[in-house]
């Protein structure tokens, strides 16, 4: 796919993955929407990037259905693109589970995400042509300690993309699944501040890298999953 004219959605598209790889869309010609839960934040993103702001939290199931069509609006009425970039965590151990913590991360990582994924395919299948880029984890490939929420969560999202793959296909829709390790980003961090780049951790660069290099392959293949590690971690 040719970047530049492309139409664009990446939910969590404030800070982090999403900002860098909705900036690096930009400067290639793209139009982006992005989305946010805190308004005040998206905005001034947006503006600082050239990106569509859509306020717009995932975990509001009931709202998905206006949302998306709300982005394709705000697109010119065309999509190609979907990034599902947002996702949330908590890492409780086993006897420290609580049923709330498994209904938020859940709603967000996997219900939020299939949801609105079903609602845009519409229009890729009638367009017969789409990409859906899902952000999984290192964290859908192995377990870790206090990981029994969030790697099951990116683990059903791996399934979820399996699944979808075998289902597009035929109807020119290229779905990808993006694995990063640990990346320097306000993942997890309640004031959802971002971190300071390290040299021995990945940095969001490295990921959009990975998100755009998938896209820019000709249309006529696709790469199932990447997964991207830091080269020297110690």
């Amino acid at each position: 796919m040719n970047i530049k004219n492309a139409h664009i959605l990446i939910t969590g598209g404030s800070s982090g993955i999403g900002k860098e790889t909705a900036k690096l869309c930009i400067e290639k010609g793209a139009k982006v929407v992005i989305t946010g839960r805190d308004e005040n934040k998206l905005t001034e993103t947006a503006n600082e990037i050239g990106a569509i702001p859509l306020h717009f939290d995932i975990s509001n199931l009931d709202s998905i259905p206006a949302m998306s069509q709300k982005s394709i609006e705000l697109l010119g009425g065309k999509i190609d693109t979907l990034i599902n970039n947002a996702g949330i965590g908590v890492f409780p151990k086993l006897g420290e589970i609580t049923a709330e913590d498994l209904q938020k991360v859940y709603t967000t990582n996997v219900f939020g995400l299939a949801l609105l994924s079903q609602e845009i395919v519409a229009s890729f299948k009638e367009q017969n042509f789409g990409n859906i880029i899902n952000i999984g984890s290192t964290a859908s490939l192995k377990g870790f300690v206090g990981g029994s929420i969030y790697a099951a969560s990116k683990f059903a999202v791996r399934g979820m993309t399996q699944s979808w793959q075998a289902e597009l296909r035929k109807f020119n829709i290229r779905v990808t699944q993006v694995n990063p390790s640990e990346v320097t980003t306000a993942f997890a961090n309640d004031e959802r501040k971002e971190r300071e780049e390290v040299d021995n951790k990945l940095s969001v660069q490295e990921i959009a890298h990975a998100i755009i290099s998938s896209l820019e392959m000709r249309d006529k293949g696709f790469v199932p999953e990447i997964t991207i590690w830091a080269t020297n971690p110690f």
